[in-house]
C-alpha cells in the first residue's frame, strides 16, 4: 500500500522548522523587548544562559522536525517526548504564573501529541511504502 505524508504532519513539522529558524536567528538580537519570559524559563531551565538555551532548543527542534517530516521513528519519538516535556513544564509554569502563553503551550502540546499518536502508523511503514509527494 502506498501512502503519502499526512498534511497535519507536514504542518506541524514545518511549524517547528520555522520556529527553530526564527529562534536561531534571534541569537543575533541582543534582547527581544516583547518577551516577558525567555526561552530558558519557558523550557524550565532558568539557570541556563538565554543564548545557550536558544541555541540548544533551536538546534534540537530543527533535528526533531526533520525526522518528523521524513516520517522517521526517531522523529516521532523525539516529537512525542519533546511535547510531553513541554506540556509538563508549561503546565507547571501556568499553575505558577497563570499567564496565557503557558496555556497556549499546553494546548499546542496536547494537539501535537494527540495528532502524532493518531498518525503513528505512518512512522512505522517501510520506506518503499511512503510517498512524500502528491
Amino acid at each position: 500500500m502506498d501512502r503519502k505524508r499526512p498534511m497535519g504532519i507536514a504542518l506541524i513539522g514545518s511549524f517547528y522548522i520555522f520556529g527553530s529558524i526564527v529562534l536561531l536567528l534571534s541569537l543575533f538580537v541582543y534582547e527581544l523587548p516583547f518577551e516577558k519570559y525567555g526561552i530558558a524559563a519557558r523550557f524550565g531551565l532558568p539557570n541556563v544562559p538565554e543564548h545557550l538555551a536558544r541555541f540548544l532548543v533551536g538546534a534540537a527542534s530543527l533535528v526533531m522536525a526533520y525526522g518528523y517530516l521524513k516520517l522517521k521513528r526517531w522523529g516521532y519519538w523525539l516529537m512525542v517526548a519533546y511535547s510531553v516535556y513541554f506540556l509538563t513544564v508549561s503546565g507547571y509554569l501556568f499553575v505558577l504564573y497563570k499567564d496565557q502563553p503557558f496555556l497556549g503551550n499546553i494546548i499546542w502540546s496536547l494537539i501535537v501529541i494527540a495528532y502524532s499518536y493518531s498518525k503513528r502508523s505512518h512512522f512505522y511503514m517501510k520506506p518503499q511504502q511512503i510517498r512524500v509527494g502528491g
